[in-house]
C-alpha cells in the first residue's frame, strides 16, 4: 500500500510493506510545507481532479471516491467534498486506496508542526504506459504505440497567449490526446485561473543559489492535463496586466528577471511528471512517470534537456526519457550578455557552459572587429535535445540554409537536422459554422449568401462607406519588423494615393510604438479608406476574418502563421509573402495570392514595397470574378485542422523510440564525450518510491 501521512500526534505514518518517505536533509526547512491544504482557497489535490477520484476533507482523514452525479460534473471541475469518517488509516483502511501503485493519500488532521501534513508518495514508473499499444482507426496502421507526452511552454491558450506558441500549446496536445496518447502541458501560472485547482503538491528548485518552493495547479480539459507552475516570479510580474505582457512591459523589452523566471519553470517542469498523481482511465490515478517525451517549446523551456541530463539521467532517473525541442520563432533565442546573467545562477554544471556560449555581432563589430559574447539558451537546448522540430517545412529549410533567417544558428541546425511540420488551426475556436462572435454563421454552401452581410456590418463599424463592390482588406498581427507592418503601411500609402476609392483597409494589432503611430497616421490621412485599431479584441478579430475579402500578411519571415489558416477557413483570401509557413499552406492562385519574398532587414526597401503594391493590385483585379469565387470555395474546402499535423507529430515522436532497449541496458549521453551506462529494471520489477519533493 502507499504511504499515508497523518498529522495527528496520536498516529504515526503508516504503510504496508514500504519504507517511509524522508525529506533530503538540505531541504528539511521546507518539508513541512511540501504538501498542505489551503484553508483560504479550498484546494483539490492532484489525485483528485477527475470523476471517480479521491478528495481530501479538511476536517479529518476522510477521502472518498465519487462516482455520483456524473452528468453534473465536467472535466477539470472540483466535485463536492464528502464528509467521511474521522478514523485514521492506522485504525482502518482508507476507502480511497485502490492499489499500492496507483494512488497517494494525505491525511489532514490538525496537528504537527504548523499544522502541516506529511509528504505524498510518488513512484518511479520505469514500466510506463509509453510501452502500451492502442488501436486508432484514424491512424495509418491499426496499432500504434501509446506515448506519454509532456509539453513545456511559456504560453498555453486560452489561459495565456501572446502569439502562435500559445495556440500550438493549446491545440496540438488536444489532437494528440484524441489519438490515444497521455498528454500533459506545463506552463507558468500568470494569473488566478478560475478552472485550475491547487494540487496540494509542491517541489523545491534552485533560485539564484537559494532554495525556492513552487506549487502545482491543475485543470483537465479535452483529454489533456493542464499543469501550471505557481511562484511569485510569474504571478506578481503580470498581476493586473494583460496576457500580452508575459515577457515584458512592452514589445521588445523583456523583464530583467526572465532568466530566473524560466530557470525555475524548467526545473519545476521536470518534477511534475514524477509527483502529480493524475487520473488515467477507469478513475485510477498515477503519475506520468519517467518514460516520457518532453516537448519543449522555444528558449523559455530550453533548459529542460540540460537539467534532465545533469540532475536526473546522471542519477538514473528518466533513463528512457527523450526531448524534442520545437522552435516557433528563431528570432527569439534567449540571448543574454555575460554580466547580465551569471551562469552560476542557473545551477548547472560547468561542463555544460560551452553549449551556451556564442559570439554575435554588435553595433561596434564593424569598427572594432570584436563580437559580443552571449549565453544563448536556445543554442544550448538544441545541443542537448534528441530531436529538433519547427512549425513548417519551408521554415526548417530557411533557417538551416539562409544566414539571415538562421539567425546565427544555421550551422548547428544543419548539423543536427530539423523537421518541419506545418501547424494546424483550432477549428473548435475558428469555424464560421459555429463562431460565437458572428451575428450570422455560414459554411462553404452559404458563404456567398452570408459573407456579404458580414462585410457590410464591418464596413459600417469601421466608419467606411458601405460599398459591396469595393474590396475590403484586413491585417491582424503584431506591428513590428517581422510581420512587415512597415512594408504594408508604405504599400497602402502608395496604392491609396494612386487608386483612390478602389480599396478599404482595416488593421487590428499592437506592437512597437513607431509602427502603431505609422498606422494611426494613415487613418488620419485617409479616414474613409483606412482604419487602424491598435488594440486587441477577440470579437473584432473574428469579425475581420469573416467580413473581409482579403487578408494581407506581408511578413519578412513567418515560421508557420495561423492568420492565413483562419482566413481560408472563413473564405477570406490570404495575400501573403512567399516565406515560411505561407509557402506550405497557401497555393498561389488557388487558395490565395503570393506577393514574393521580402528582405529580412527592417525599413522596407523600394523593391519590397513595390512587390506588396503589386500583390494588392493583383487582388483588386481578381476580386468579383469567377476565379475569386473558385478560390473562396477551394480555401474553405480544405481540412486545415490539427488532424493531419497531429499524425505527423505522432510519427516523429514515435521514431525516437525505434532503438529498442538491448538486454536491459541503455547508454545515455550526459556531457559531451561522457557516457553513463544504466541498468534498467525488468518489467514487473519492484518500483522505487520518490518523495513528494525532489532534491536538487
Amino acid at each position: 500500500m502507499d504511504l499515508v501521512a497523518c498529522g495527528r500526534s496520536c498516529h504515526t505514518a503508516w504503510s504496508s510493506g514500504a519504507a517511509s518517505v524522508s525529506t533530503p536533509s538540505h531541504l528539511e526547512r521546507g518539508a513541512s510545507e511540501s504538501v498542505r491544504v489551503s484553508r483560504r482557497n479550498r484546494v483539490v489535490p492532484a489525485i483528485a481532479v477527475l470523476r471517480s477520484t479521491t478528495f481530501i476533507d479538511n476536517t479529518g482523514c476522510a477521502a472518498r471516491r465519487h462516482r455520483k452525479e456524473e452528468g453534473n460534473q465536467s472535466e477539470g471541475r472540483r466535485l463536492p467534498t464528502t464528509v467521511g469518517s474521522n478514523v485514521c488509516p492506522s485504525q482502518r483502511r482508507c476507502p480511497s486506496f485502490v492499489s499500492a501503485s496507483r494512488n497517494a493519500h494525505v491525511c489532514t488532521r490538525a496537528g504537527g508542526r504548523n499544522g502541516a501534513v506529511g509528504a505524498v508518495s510518488a513512484e518511479r514508473t520505469n514500466t510506463s504506459v509509453a510501452t502500451k499499444f492502442i488501436a486508432d482507426s484514424s491512424s495509418p496502421s491499426t496499432e500504434q504505440r501509446k506515448m506519454t507526452l509532456v509539453f513545456v511552454g511559456a504560453e498555453v491558450a486560452p489561459w495565456s497567449k501572446v502569439g502562435g506558441l500559445g495556440d500550438v500549446m493549446g491545440a496540438l496536445p488536444t489532437a494528440l490526446a484524441a489519438r490515444g496518447h497521455r498528454v500533459m502541458t506545463i506552463s507558468p501560472r500568470y494569473d488566478q485561473y478560475h478552472d485550475a485547482w491547487d494540487t496540494n503538491v509542491t517541489a523545491q528548485v534552485s533560485l539564484g543559489g537559494e532554495v525556492a518552493t513552487v506549487r502545482f495547479f491543475h485543470s483537465r480539459s479535452r483529454g489533456v492535463d493542464r499543469v501550471f507552475v505557481d511562484h511569485p516570479l510569474f504571478l506578481e510580474t503580470v498581476w493586473g496586466m494583460t496576457g500580452q505582457k508575459i515577457y515584458g512591459e512592452r514589445v521588445g523589452v523583456e523583464y530583467p528577471e526572465n532568466p530566473l523566471r524560466f530557470s525555475v519553470f524548467c526545473q519545476a517542469a521536470l518534477q511534475a511528471p514524477l509527483l502529480l498523481h493524475l487520473a488515467e482511465g477507469l478513475g485510477l490515478s498515477s503519475p506520468y512517470g519517467e518514460d516520457v517525451v518532453f516537448v519543449v517549446n522555444d528558449w523559455h523551456a530550453a533548459l529542460v534537456p540540460l537539467y534532465l541530463k545533469s540532475r536526473f539521467q546522471s542519477r538514473g532517473t528518466y533513463a528512457n526519457a527523450k526531448v524534442a525541442m520545437c522552435v516557433h520563432n528563431l528570432a527569439y533565442q534567449g540571448q543574454f550578455r555575460e554580466g547580465e546573467v551569471e551562469y552560476s545562477t542557473l545551477d548547472l554544471p560547468a561542463e555544460l557552459r560551452p553549449a551556451f556560449e556564442q559570439q554575435v555581432p554588435n553595433s561596434r563589430s564593424e569598427k572594432s572587429g570584436e563580437d559580443l559574447r552571449v549565453l544563448n539558451w536556445m543554442k544550448a537546448g538544441f545541443e542537448y535535445s534528441d530531436l529538433l522540430l519547427t512549425v513548417s517545412p519551408a521554415y526548417a529549410t530557411e533557417v538551416s540554409t539562409e544566414h539571415e533567417r538562421g539567425a546565427g544558428l544555421q550551422d548547428l541546425i544543419s548539423r543536427k537536422g530539423m523537421l518541419g511540420i506545418m501547424n494546424g488551426a483550432d477549428v473548435t475556436e475558428w469555424s464560421p459554422v459555429n463562431d460565437k462572435f458572428l451575428p450570422h454563421r455560414y459554411d462553404v454552401n452559404s458563404v456567398f449568401d452570408v459573407k456579404p452581410s458580414l462585410k457590410q456590418q464591418l464596413q459600417a463599424e469601421a466608419g467606411f462607406a458601405v460599398r459591396p463592390e469595393v474590396p475590403l482588406f484586413g491585417f491582424m498581427g503584431r506591428l513590428d519588423e517581422q510581420k512587415g507592418s512597415d512594408i504594408l503601411a508604405a504599400a497602402i500609402l502608395k496604392l491609396v494615393e494612386e487608386r483612390k476609392g478602389e480599396a478599404q483597409f482595416i488593421m487590428l494589432g499592437t506592437g512597437k510604438a513607431r509602427y502603431e503611430k505609422q498606422m494611426q497616421d494613415l487613418q488620419k490621412r485617409f479616414p474613409g479608406q483606412v482604419r487602424a485599431m491598435t488594440r486587441f479584441s477577440p470579437r473584432l478579430a473574428h469579425m475581420i476574418v469573416a467580413g473581409c475579402d482579403f487578408m494581407v500578411l506581408p511578413s519578412r519571415f513567418e515560421p508557420a502563421g495561423l492568420v492565413q489558416l483562419h482566413a481560408m477557413l472563413y473564405g477570406t483570401i490570404p495575400v501573403v509573402a512567399s516565406t515560411g509557413g505561407f509557402r506550405d499552406s497557401v497555393r498561389d492562385g488557388v487558395t490565395g495570392l503570393h506577393m514574393g519574398k521580402f528582405g529580412v532587414k527592417p525599413d522596407g526597401t523600394a523593391e519590397d514595397v513595390a512587390k506588396a503594391v503589386e500583390g494588392l493590385q493583383r487582388a483588386i483585379q481578381v476580386f468579383s470574378t469567377a476565379r475569386f469565387r473558385d478560390m473562396v470555395v477551394a480555401a474553405m474546402s480544405q481540412d486545415l485542422s490539427w488532424k493531419g499535423p497531429a499524425r505527423a507529430w505522432e510519427q516523429a515522436l514515435l521514431n525516437l523510440f525505434k532503438e529498442a532497449r538491448k538486454q536491459g541496458r541503455e547508454t545515455t549521453e550526459v556531457f559531451p564525450g561522457e557516457k553513463v551506462e544504466k541498468h534498467l529494471p525488468a518489467r514487473g520489477a519492484a518500483k522505487e518510491t520518490l518523495p513528494a519533493t525532489i532534491s536538487l
